[in-house]
């Protein structure tokens, strides 16, 4: 048992270093760069640690601290990635590295706890800002192909392969949280909040996702409205259709009900439901 400790001890200790001499480099293009400054900043911390012989005492810190350093990083990776507007030469190949990399603390915890829920390790705000990362980097993806008509015919497949990931990976960010039950003795005096949370809407984040989901989706079923009608995308087609309507009904009668005035914008969403439904 200790040496399986001080086994999963190495295998983190190992990344974190390997992270910071990728940090390094990043720097030496931005020096200034705000993200890049925390996460170095973090990993000093890391690094001290460790050179100081520390125990993994805490997996879950060092494993939420290893988290926020990967989310700074490729933060920095995937803004270079949208001012270039996603490089047709270039994107796929960095796309799924990032996307690697975001999913890489998901599985480093499941691995050094597994007798623990990945959630409890991460904790819940970390662990929706993983899939959130990953599915909203697809969503700009795809937005951006999207305005690349004559790529998306050559390349309908991958681009429809990129909407059914981006979208399962927000449908799970607003699946780590359980909507609140307001007959489970919780008490809310605010009739709107109330509404909200037994809606599982916990924040702007939750909105935007909403919106994100019912915008790829749309684009899912109008692409493959024009693909070969086969039976496999057929089913994709409608699964597609119901989630778009699902989240986006929900999405307008949060706006427009308890959120109405708060500056969030329905016109949109109705437009793709009216096509949707």
């Amino acid at each position: 048992m200790a040496d399986e400790y001080r086994r999963q001890g190495f295998e983190l200790e190992r990344r974190i270093f390997e992270l910071d001499i990728k940090c390094s480099s990043l720097r030496a293009e931005k020096q200034d760069d705000d993200y890049l400054q925390n996460a170095s900043a973090i990993l000093d911390k890391l690094k001290s640690f460790y050179r100081q012989g520390g125990e993994s005492s805490n997996l879950s810190k060092l494993l939420q601290d290893y988290t926020q350093v990967i989310l700074d990083i490729t933060f920095y990776e995937e803004n270079k990635l949208v001012d270039q507007e996603f490089p047709e030469d270039c994107s796929p190949f960095k796309i799924q590295q990032l996307l690697q990399d975001l999913t890489e603390p998901e599985v480093l915890a499941a691995r050094l706890a597994p007798a623990l829920e990945v959630q409890s390790v991460l904790g819940l705000e970390l662990l929706e800002c993983l899939y959130w990362r990953r599915g909203a980097l697809l969503y700009m993806y795809c937005h951006t192909l999207h305005q690349r008509k004559q790529w998306i015919k050559k390349n309908k497949d991958t681009f429809l392969k990129c909407i059914q990931e981006g979208v399962r990976y927000l449908m799970r960010m607003l699946q780590v949280r359980n909507s609140v039950k307001l007959n489970d003795g919780v008490v809310l005096h605010d009739s709107a909040t109330a509404s909200i949370l037994s809606e599982g809407i916990f924040s702007d984040t939750h909105l935007l996702t909403m919106m994100y989901i019912g915008e790829m989706c749309f684009w899912a079923v109008k692409y493959e409205d024009c693909s070969a009608d086969t039976t496999e995308r057929k089913e994709d087609r409608l699964q597609f259709r119901d989630i778009g309507t699902q989240i986006l009904n929900k999405y307008v009668l949060a706006c427009e009900g308890p959120l109405q005035g708060q500056g969030w914008n329905t016109e949109n969403a109705k437009e793709i439901l009216s096509i949707l439904q």
